[in-house]
């Protein structure tokens, strides 16, 4: 690793068909190693299938690698995201505790088919599926590209504000698995734990304090601090988080296709300086 690992191209939070990106693993290596990118990590939704072909696909392009997972889990009656890095990928623990998170998915697409069968759009759920390399994985993100490809709507943006989040037709919430499970399979396989993107979640300033004490407490050792969907103002107080809570920070596009996401792979501003890096902590689990 470098002097400065906080100068480092790392992008350590994407996502491919495996879940709800568009690029194979394979893709999506030659796209972080053209971009610059030195250490990366693939972190598909509650699924750790890509693990050994993007593992592979690092190594052939001469990027370090770490395995990787974004874990779905209710905290406060939101959906949190927990991205995993550097556990043991063949471990069982991680592998029950994901299929039994990605267990209600079905069920749950299945009903967001029919809230939009309501409004007068049908084959929702047939649709969607054509956007889904693992039918167990299917989200809203596939709903959203078939309501853009059927011309209900421009771009996924404008079919989330419309029909799928809470209070729309398309919207159904789903009890994920809590913050100390998540936390615990992540840890107890060799990882570390990280709270991914925070500056999505729609928390006062008290639920959220409780968030990062929970996830502290629980074991979790990492916040996002420079992501996709983070704004520069974003980047100075997740920064303050990280400090406050002794937490190392993160850095991850969170890239799901060429033509959908905030920024590219590889492409953000690097991290302060003074924080520690979450990969400083995982030096003996890069490959």
């Amino acid at each position: 690793m470098p002097a400065v690992p906080s100068i480092l191209n790392a992008d350590l939070h994407c996502h491919s068909v495996v879940s709800d990106g568009t690029l194979t693993p394979e893709e999506l290596a030659q796209r972080a190693s053209a971009n610059g990118v030195e250490l990366w990590a693939l972190t598909d939704h509650d699924e750790i299938g890509g693990q050994q072909r993007a593992a592979a696909a690092a190594k052939a392009h001469g990027m370090r690698y770490l395995t990787g997972a974004e874990i779905s889990v209710t905290f406060a009656g939101e959906t949190v995201h927990i991205v995993g890095l550097g556990f043991d990928a063949e471990d069982p623990r991680m592998q029950q505790g994901l299929a039994d998170t990605r267990d209600g998915r079905g069920p749950r697409a299945r009903e967001m088919a029919e809230g939009l069968a309501k409004v007068g759009i049908v084959g929702a759920y047939e649709g969607a599926l054509k956007f889904v390399g693992n039918p167990a994985l299917i989200s809203r993100t596939h709903f959203a590209r078939f309501l853009v490809e059927a011309g209900h709507c421009k771009d996924t943006p404008e079919v989330f504000r419309k029909y799928l989040t809470e209070g729309k037709p398309g919207y159904v919430p789903h009890r994920w698995a809590n913050l100390r499970d998540a936390v615990t399979w992540i840890t107890q396989c060799g990882g570390i734990a990280v709270i991914a993107h925070p500056g999505r979640y729609k928390f006062n300033a008290t639920e959220e304090y409780a968030l990062f004490s929970e996830f502290k407490a629980h074991g979790g050792r990492g916040v996002e601090v420079v992501t996709g969907s983070h704004t520069p103002a974003e980047y100075v107080e997740y920064a303050g988080v990280a400090r406050e809570f002794g937490l190392a920070a993160s850095r991850g596009s969170d890239f799901h296709s060429p033509g959908e996401s905030h920024c590219d792979l590889g492409a953000l501003p690097y991290l302060p300086g003074d924080l520690t890096p979450v990969w400083e902590l995982l030096a003996d689990r890069i490959q």
